[in-house]
């Protein structure tokens, strides 16, 4: 562990509700993080402005930041985003109200911050129903220019991390600390969960190969711990990845149909069945028997207006369903 992060210096907990803390911690001369629910990032542009590296859940989450912001004397010029999922983006409406600043995100993520009602939407594959339309998955739209704008601050370096979702980035800072997102999961919620969510598998394969090969004084992930050194959690991150897909092979030995195979992984993982995470889970498990399939490991058969699942030349065998 660098001599950087475990020197790492604790502002103390500036904002508190309930079991939530956001407490400010110092990673470099000028960079921080908000520890909480999905890791903040803060970058001192100097002695007043700063950029914040995504802005938290929801509207509550932007006045937490906004109150860090105002003890410590800093100004938000901008905000961005790593990714445009809920629980990234929720505080970008609330904190862009209140002082004016400007939010960037890249390619797709643009488009899912302007019109947030795409999250839910991708995630059910059709207008969702009230129960996903919840900060959970909707977040509050805001006015978000993609990276290529020229106002975007180019002493942050960007990290194309794609695969959990569309066009994700990590930054890096001028400190040399750099912002993960959402591409590892800690180990305790890998364990308890089984099934990271995932877009599309073989981009985030590929992801994980990036962030094993990069070098930083420290690495802060969205969802786990920061540290010096990620490559033994990167490789936990692929060993589940690929343990569910090994996992959706055994259940696909006969034809089956997808709601058949949904069932089978929340029995495996023991997972409970709710509206969001049929939504979360099912996305997941299409992304992963898409790759399957385009890979050439499971095939499709359309039999009796159902489609089904299975493993190449296993089509013909309807035992399963």
């Amino acid at each position: 562990m660098s001599f950087l992060f475990a020197s790492a210096k604790n502002n103390g907990i500036l904002a508190h509700r309930g079991e939530t803390v956001y407490e400010l911690v110092q990673a470099g001369a000028r960079t921080y993080y908000i520890n909480c629910p999905a890791k903040i990032g803060i970058y001192r542009a100097n002695d007043t402005d700063v950029y914040l590296l995504d802005s938290g859940n929801d509207k509550d989450a932007g006045r937490r930041v906004r109150q860090i912001l105002e003890q410590n004397g800093w100004r938000l010029a901008a905000i961005l985003n790593t990714h445009a999922h809920a629980d990234h983006i929720g505080g970008n409406q609330y904190l862009q109200r209140q002082t004016g600043c400007a939010v960037f995100a890249c390619g797709v993520e643009t488009a899912f911050a302007r019109y947030p009602i795409l999250e839910p939407s991708l995630l059910y594959g059709g207008c969702p129903p009230k129960e996903l339309r919840q900060k959970f998955l909707l977040a509050q739209a805001s006015d978000a220019r993609d990276i290529t704008d020229a106002a975007f601050p180019r002493e942050i370096g960007v990290i194309p991390l794609p695969g959990h979702f569309f066009d994700m980035v990590g930054f890096r800072t001028p400190d040399d600390v750099v912002f993960l997102a959402d591409c590892l999961s800690g180990r305790e919620t890998l364990d308890k969960y089984g099934i990271p969510f995932i877009y599309d598998v073989g981009a985030y394969l590929q992801t994980l190969d990036t962030v094993a090969a990069l070098r930083a004084c420290l690495f802060v992930p969205a969802h786990a711990e920061a540290s010096a050194d990620m490559r033994e959690l990167v490789q936990y991150n692929r060993q589940k990845v690929l343990a569910v897909a090994d996992n959706l092979l055994a259940c696909c030995a006969a034809p089956q149909t997808f709601e058949t195979i949904l069932q089978a992984m929340f029995r495996h993982y023991q997972l409970t069945m709710s509206f969001a995470q049929h939504a979360l889970v099912g996305s997941s498990i299409r992304s992963y028997l898409a790759w399957l399939k385009d890979a050439g490991r499971l095939s499709v058969r359309f039999v009796d207006c159902r489609m089904l699942w299975a493993l190449p030349g296993k089509e013909g065998d309807h035992r399963g369903d």
